[in-house]
């Protein structure tokens, strides 16, 4: 996708993700309302892969330039998951450990990304609407939270490019699947 076109998609996103927050806060998404149709959980883009490595079963392995995150399942071993990582100036490097996670998380933009885009609201619930999806695994680094995430997408197009704030986002479907794997305090390392 040409980055304007990708720059739009992202755009556009968070102006629905504002209007749906704003159905929420105004209380009109009871049930029967005319709330959109719940998102696709999208397919599962992971696949048994050979890879070579010296981290230990169950370390994290994000390779940026190939989109990609490696769970290392053993010697020679590894799942392959198809992800989206930082758009330009948003990426980065580095190894992290997994805090904490959370099924069907709230949202919170930091105050940086609310800065960039005044329309995101300050919370989103958690839910099938939320920008997390269905999972998410919290980065820390000595014991502070990066602000960055491992999550799903209620988007399964949103899968397999460069448009994220330094996230890195899964199909729904591969983000359960991957969430069921990974320990709490589980080595991720960023390259």
């Amino acid at each position: 996708m040409p980055s304007a076109r990708r720059f739009a998609a992202v755009h556009l996103a968070g102006a629905c993700l504002a209007g749906l927050t704003l159905l929420w806060a105004c209380g009109l998404a009871q049930a029967g309302s005319s709330l959109p149709p719940l998102p696709a959980m999208g397919p599962s883009l992971r696949k048994a892969v050979a890879f070579q490595t010296g981290e230990q079963p169950g370390t994290i392995i994000i390779h940026k330039n190939e989109k990609a995150l490696y769970l290392v399942t053993g010697q020679g071993q590894a799942l392959r998951y198809q992800i989206s990582v930082g758009r330009d100036g948003f990426g980065w490097t580095g190894t992290v450990k997994v805090a904490s996670k959370t099924e069907w998380p709230e949202w919170r933009p930091p105050k940086e990304m609310r800065a960039r885009q005044p329309e995101l609201p300050a919370m989103v619930p958690a839910g099938p609407y939320n920008p997390l999806g269905a999972r998410a695994l919290y980065l820390s680094r000595d014991g502070r939270d990066t602000l960055y995430r491992i999550h799903g997408t209620n988007d399964p197009k949103g899968v397999g490019f460069d448009g994220t704030s330094g996230c890195f986002r899964l199909t729904n479907t591969d983000v359960i699947d991957l969430f069921k794997r990974v320990a709490v305090g589980a080595k991720v390392v960023v390259e």
